[in-house]
């Protein structure tokens, strides 16, 4: 294994630091060391990596996840070394990673729910690759942990190879980067939890990079009505540019606003935001026979309460998306030929371009509600 030598990278050491984040630099970039790649292994240049909630729940503490850590999921880069036994891959190849390793040999991925493989979620706990091993090093010899087997605010990283999968070179990696995580999220949880149907009404609370990416999906889907709610007016406008039928001002009228819009309440409802409040408002938004999904993560003591005869006597349907129930190896090249005909213009939800150095600052502007998706440009 030859690895890179020293790299710089944005390691969380402590979580729960108080904001602003510029002031109390959660996030620390430091020089590391980088082992080269294992067994089943690729070697990355890190090229843009996507400023994810997921990646804020870990920094103020609703996501625990073990520390010292790299932190960043969402990623598009370049191949340097392939390790031993890996096959399919070439330095060189562009590729975009996933965040969940999946294996391909678990039940769930045998089932075809790789979003769900077990030993890919051992891992991901426990802040390792797939294979169990740790490929950091600081300078006083402890091995950092990875961030779902990605750690991608880092000029270089260490993945399996089940984490990635190769694109087209002609696409900017600033927009390569977001299908690996907004956009099998958001337009995921469209396309596939939510199976949206033509002509159907929708909803979608939260207009974040993933919310924004479910408004795309539901528009390749068919929707016949689209009703994006947020607190934020650039959001709202935002959607609506990009094909929403009617907004709403999040907060608590817009379960009225929306069932009101869409004559009793939506088809289809998803809910982005991580906001137990907000998910069940968007299950009050959902209309009888409906489906209500959601794809946000909340603080696991957080409870959810439900009218329980509802699920009955209406025939509701709430449902979880993890990674919007996609298969990496075949939704992205099916979500970058979208995007390559002009039916998903992901493009558009880039709000932002950062330097590694700038990352804490950013994650400032995500926090206030500031940001869609903003890219760390390497």
């Amino acid at each position: 294994m030859s690895g890179v030598g020293r790299v710089r990278a944005a390691v969380l050491r402590e979580i729960g630091a108080a904001g602003p984040y510029a002031e109390s630099q959660p996030l620390q970039v430091v020089e590391l060391g980088l082992d080269g790649p294992g067994p089943g292994e690729l070697l990355v240049r890190v090229r843009a990596a996507g400023l994810c909630h997921s990646d804020l729940s870990v920094i103020n503490g609703s996501r625990p996840r073990p520390v010292p850590m790299v932190l960043g999921h969402e990623a598009a880069g370049e191949i340097v070394e392939v390790g031993p036994e890996t096959s399919g891959f070439a330095p060189g190849d562009h590729i975009v990673l996933s965040f969940v390793p999946a294996c391909g040999y678990c039940p769930r991925c045998l089932g075809g729910r790789p979003a769900l493989c077990e030993p890919g979620a051992v891992a991901n706990r426990g802040g390792h690759l797939l294979s169990g091993a740790r490929r950091w090093r600081d300078a006083g010899g402890e091995q950092p942990f990875h961030h779902l087997g990605v750690s991608a605010f880092a000029e270089y990283t260490v993945v399996s190879a089940r984490s990635a999968v190769l694109v087209p070179k002609e696409l900017p990696f600033e927009t390569a980067a977001l299908f690996g995580c907004a956009v099998l999220t958001g337009a995921g949880a469209a396309i596939h939890s939510a199976r949206i149907e033509p002509g159907e009404r929708v909803a979608v609370f939260g207009l974040g990079g993933v919310g924004l990416a479910a408004v795309l999906g539901a528009l390749v889907a068919g929707a016949g009505q689209l009703v994006a709610v947020d607190l934020v007016e650039g959001k709202r406008s935002l959607a609506a540019e990009l094909g929403a039928s009617d907004t709403v001002v999040g907060g608590p009228d817009a379960v009225a606003a929306v069932r009101e819009l869409t004559g009793g309440g939506a088809d289809k409802v998803i809910d982005t935001t991580g906001s137990v409040r907000v998910l069940e408002q968007a299950y009050a938004a959902t209309r009888a026979g409906g489906t209500t999904v959601t794809v946000g993560l909340p603080h696991p003591d957080h409870q959810l309460t439900l009218p329980a005869l509802s699920l009955v006597a209406e025939e509701r349907t709430l449902r979880g998306s993890y990674l919007g129930s996609s298969v990496p190896g075949r939704d992205i090249p099916r979500f970058i030929a979208l995007h390559a005909a002009g039916r998903l213009p992901v493009h558009r939800l880039l709000s932002h371009r950062l330097t590694l150095d700038e990352i804490n600052t950013g994650f400032d502007r995500l926090a206030c509600g500031e940001a869609v998706r903003q890219v760390v440009t390497l």
